[in-house]
């Protein structure tokens, strides 16, 4: 597995903490005990999908889209934590395309109590994506060009680590987040699996079953077992991923393998 942490002295200088400092603006989005939005920069108002509505004086996560609301208040609910250094969370947002690398912090007064909140965010998306024609069929589903990630945004600790997509196995969804799996381990994403599809090359990349994409390189066999297909993916431990019977049909297209006498039966 390739990864880039952010920051780190290898990383290349387009993807490095100092890079980012220097480059991009910064959002920072100030809130009171209530989670009430108190003032923002303005970069925040050009980023933020506000549109006609007028955050201020509301609860922060009224003026975020439904998908990134659970989000929002996990971020939140982090800024509790009584660990010092809590993790940076990569999140995905309908701006649309970007990918937002957002801390929220706790602000206290001089006896040290809470007197609110500050998020900030930095747009990552130069750095984690790159423009994708998309195909013919593509292009009429859904209205042209698409940004593709060619980093996929993960956490350890109190950093965050880019993992190179071709490096990418297979991606397993958990709630509104995903684990991504390499040949060496997995790691935690901020992203949903739906954020992920819809940003991972279709040629390679498929999701076959409502919790699972797999990248189509890294299949090692397919396997029928009463009436049901696996996957057998690449790596030193076997893993043995469930392909729905709606995505059956276009796995084979994708993979070549109309005729059903190639597939291994299990025994």
């Amino acid at each position: 597995m390739k990864t880039c942490p952010i920051g780190s002295p290898s990383a290349a200088p387009s993807s490095s903490w100092l890079y980012l400092l220097e480059r991009f603006d910064v959002g920072v989005v100030n809130l009171d005990l209530e989670l009430r939005v108190m003032g923002m920069n303005d970069y925040a108002r050009r980023s933020l999908p506000l549109q006609d509505k007028m955050p201020f004086g509301k609860i922060v996560t009224s003026f975020h889209p439904e998908a990134a609301k659970a989000k929002v208040k996990f971020l939140l609910g982090q800024a509790e934590c009584p660990v010092n250094n809590a993790p940076p969370m990569a999140m995905m947002i309908n701006i649309p395309d970007r990918v937002l690398l957002i801390k929220v912090s706790k602000i206290g007064d001089a006896q040290g109590a809470t007197t609110g909140y500050t998020l900030v965010f930095y747009d990552i998306t130069e750095v984690v994506s790159h423009e994708a024609k998309a195909s013919p069929a593509q292009g009429a589903r859904e209205g042209g060009d698409k940004r593709q990630l060619r980093k996929i945004p993960t956490i350890k600790q109190n950093r965050v680590l880019l993992v190179d997509v071709p490096s990418v196995s297979f991606i397993r969804s958990e709630g509104h987040y995903t684990w991504v799996h390499t040949g060496q381990g997995s790691q935690f994403c901020n992203l949903n699996i739906g954020d992920l599809e819809s940003r991972l090359d279709p040629q390679l990349f498929l999701r076959v079953h409502r919790s699972y994409i797999v990248n189509l390189s890294h299949v090692d066999e397919i396997v029928r077992h009463d009436g049901r297909m696996t996957l057998r993916m690449m790596g030193p431990a076997p893993v043995e991923i469930p392909v729905s019977r709606a995505s059956a049909p276009f796995l084979m297209e994708q993979l070549g393998l109309g005729d059903p006498v190639v597939l291994k039966t299990a025994t």
